[in-house]
């Protein structure tokens, strides 16, 4: 079983599927890597890593439970500019991943010291061990500018004008050589924002061309015309696709066998071009995503 993931709602399923399955494996998002004063934070990776080994700080989809800012604070008493707030058993991680880049160990290298590390059974891979970054096209003031993700929703807070999302680097990017490896025949895209958590892994040819010949069954991240969270609408629309489980069939229909959706939208079904099935898609409980699972699991 391959499970695409971002940072936010895939985390939730995972946490239902592992009460469910011995063995997965997760391929990460990467495309809103970077480099931050020096340390290479990987937030869509991280919180994978957390969520499997029950440290993920439930209330932001970020960081560690009960994590402190000390070093935040001391930084920004001292003048550097570290706008995203890392906490400091969330910052052991990033400097050792940090280090193992330094030293010459891929991308892949260090996430999989790290799972081992953290006690987390599951596999977990990047998208790849290539530098492939998002980016926002933007319309501000009046002049296009192109904006690095964490600029436009960390720094913006995603109030600009969206006119198109582009995966630098994509064309020539290869995913890790242990995905090569992989033996699976059914791939599960999680509820992330299709345009910024999933695009960027389809983005990779070498993927996408994997995932035609294996059974999909993708989550929709939206109920009615509302993503459950995120800036998923804006971005929907900026890549010509509707805000809506429709818009999210269109992002994945060259490969796609199944649609989960939620039961508030079962009227949309029949503009939907593959098997649909209607649920109550919110996990706002563990029970919850473990019943969502467990469906999942039967329809596969």
């Amino acid at each position: 079983m391959l499970i695409l993931s971002g940072g936010t709602g895939t985390p939730k399923l995972l946490q239902g599927l592992k009460e469910l399955l011995d063995n997965f494996t997760v391929l990460v998002n990467t495309g809103e890597d970077l480099w931050l004063n020096n340390l290479y934070v990987s937030p869509d990776v991280d919180t994978v890593l957390y969520t499997l080994s029950d440290l993920i700080n439930e209330e932001t989809w970020y960081g560690v439970r009960g994590d402190t800012f000390h070093t935040h604070e001391q930084l920004k008493k001292l003048g550097v500019d570290e706008f995203l707030r890392i906490g400091d058993k969330d910052r052991a991680l990033k400097i050792q991943k940090t280090l193992l880049l330094n030293r010459g160990y891929k991308l892949s290298e260090a996430i999989e010291i790290q799972r081992k590390a953290l006690g987390v059974k599951y596999k977990v891979l990047p998208m790849t061990d290539d530098r492939v970054e998002t980016k926002i096209l933007a319309n501000i003031d009046g002049r296009k500018e192109l904006l690095k993700f964490h600029d436009f929703w960390i720094k913006r807070k995603g109030e600009v004008e969206v006119l198109d999302v582009i995966y630098e680097n994509s064309l020539y990017a290869k995913p890790p050589e242990e995905f090569y490896k992989l033996s699976f025949d059914k791939v599960i895209i999680g509820p992330s924002n299709p345009i910024t958590s999933i695009f960027p892994i389809l983005s990779i040819e070498d993927i996408k061309k994997e995932l035609m010949k294996k059974k999909v069954l993708a989550v929709s991240p939206f109920i009615g015309s509302s993503p459950i969270s995120g800036p998923a609408g804006k971005l929907m629309k900026a890549k010509g696709y509707e805000s809506s489980a429709v818009g999210v069939y269109q992002c994945y229909k060259d490969f796609l066998d199944i649609l989960v959706i939620d039961e508030k939208d079962k009227e949309l079904a029949r503009e939907i071009g593959c098997e649909v099935y209607t649920t109550n898609i919110l996990m706002k409980s563990l029970e919850d995503k473990i019943r969502l699972a467990k469906e999942i699991l039967e329809l596969l």
